[in-house]
């Protein structure tokens, strides 16, 4: 049973986490994890929890036993923006729904998506001016969201990037409420956060269904997800998506996947920033076409800021994993990719950003995971990771980017890894060729993880 598994106590626990505890969770599991070892329990008054941080028992919680498992509460309480999207749904509505959004991320359809992220990659530096402060993650943010649009949808919704970008802010902000026992009440109460919560998701609502009436009355055919998601329908059991259903879908692609590449970018080009030498090799490797270099750097970046942080599964009956771990019915399983990617014993010199750890290296299997593993791993594995080492390159050719003095960016770990506050950057000019860059190149599928939803 749970009560075998070595952690703190239940007031020990309620001291450390509350009154807020997003911030503290990073802190507190490492501290389990050095007095306990790699798995702990430990209780709050309304729920059990199971931490793991070993990658044979992620493997077995993803894979071998995955049916044990549903999605977590967390998963759980995002429907009130997401719906039944494939970030939240449960079989049998998640396998016939990724059975039909697949064909868009398959491989020839990320080539003519690339040709649109290098687009919209050039455009983006060729505004940048030199030596100007702005926010990188709101320019991440911004960028990703039109990425996002032209290719998954067909159109280019950026104009909408205020609303999606404070929907998602409020959405973040309502996330840790809506895990305390009285959450779901929360969500129904007229407190001012809430309304303004309702308020974002009823005009992004109003965005989506417009999208999918305007592409209904179009008609015309076309390569996109959208496209695929009107049409479609599952061809072993017949199952067609209702309107209600494709908004679900949309939402969860539109938010969620330019979130986490908008975080991605953002954290390399930090990392990039405070490390001027590896930023010099990225810059002489863009403009000369090295691709292998540019994948690299955004693999450690993944490893060291993995935006999806803190993944949950919450288990149906009681499991018995492979070293002999009992977890009992209704237990909430933690896996931190930000925590095992810092495991000394899987990555030597963990907390350094060393692109170059991963010449010829491969790591333990299910210790690199920054999106998750299984019948559940992100669908959009080589949408992400062009779109991330596309745009990479392309500013990387012409700028290196330089933290404004005396700013330090700290982590902010809700739903996903964002920085805990605006970012602000100075883009200052390369001495280097003009040449084109050949880091669009999309004919080979690079080894790292995703960020769509899985």
């Amino acid at each position: 049973m749970q009560s075998q598994i070595p952690g703190p106590g239940r007031w020990e626990t309620f001291r450390a986490l509350f009154p807020n505890p997003f911030p503290r969770f990073t802190p507190f599991l490492t501290e389990m994890t050095a007095r306990y070892g790699n798995v702990v329990a430990f209780q709050l008054p309304w729920r059990s929890y199971v931490f793991v941080n070993d990658a044979p028992l992620i493997k077995d919680v993803f894979v071998t036993q995955q049916h044990a498992f549903s999605k977590s509460l967390g998963a759980r309480t995002l429907r009130f923006l997401l719906g039944d999207g494939l970030l939240t749904s449960e079989d049998p509505l998640h396998r016939q729904m990724r059975r039909i959004v697949q064909p868009a991320f398959h491989r020839e359809r990320i080539v003519q998506y690339a040709r649109e992220m290098e687009r919209a990659a050039v455009e983006f530096a060729g505004g940048l001016r030199p030596d100007e402060s702005f926010d990188a993650h709101a320019a991440m943010t911004e960028l990703t969201l039109r990425i996002a649009t032209t290719t998954l949808f067909g159109s280019d919704e950026s104009g909408s990037t205020q609303t999606v970008s404070r929907a998602l802010r409020l959405m973040m902000e309502e996330f840790p409420h809506g895990l305390l026992p009285l959450g779901r009440l929360r969500q129904r109460l007229p407190l001012p956060s809430t309304l303004r919560f309702n308020a974002a998701r009823d005009r992004l609502d109003e965005i989506i269904y417009d999208v999918i009436a305007r592409r209904r009355r179009d008609g015309a055919q076309r390569d996109d997800a959208l496209s695929m998601l009107l049409a479609a329908s599952d061809a072993e059991t017949g199952f067609a998506p209702s309107d209600r259903q494709i908004r679900d879908e949309v939402m969860t692609l539109f938010m969620a996947g330019h979130e986490t590449t908008a975080n991605l970018l953002t954290w390399t080009f930090y990392l990039l920033a405070k490390h001027p030498e590896i930023d010099r090799r990225l810059g002489e490797a863009a403009a000369a076409g090295n691709r292998d270099y540019v994948l690299r750097v955004v693999r450690e970046a993944l490893r060291l800021y993995p935006p999806a942080w803190l993944v949950g599964r919450e288990s149906l009956h009681e499991v018995t994993l492979i070293d002999g771990t009992r977890i009992a019915a209704k237990t909430t399983v933690f896996i931190s990719p930000l925590l095992l990617h810092r495991r000394p014993d899987y990555f030597a010199d963990p907390n350094r950003f060393d692109p170059d750890r991963w010449i010829g290296f491969e790591p333990q299997p299910f210790s690199y995971v920054p999106f998750g593993g299984g019948a559940r791993r992100c669908i959009g594995d080589e949408f992400a990771w062009h779109e991330a080492s596309i745009v990479l390159a392309e500013v990387a050719r012409r700028f290196r980017f330089g933290m404004e003095e005396g700013v330090e960016v700290g982590t902010l770990p809700l739903v996903t890894l964002r920085p805990a506050g605006p970012v602000p950057m100075r883009a200052i000019e390369r001495i280097t060729s003009r040449e084109p860059s050949a880091a669009a190149d999309s004919d080979g599928r690079p080894g790292a993880a995703a960020s769509l939803p899985a």
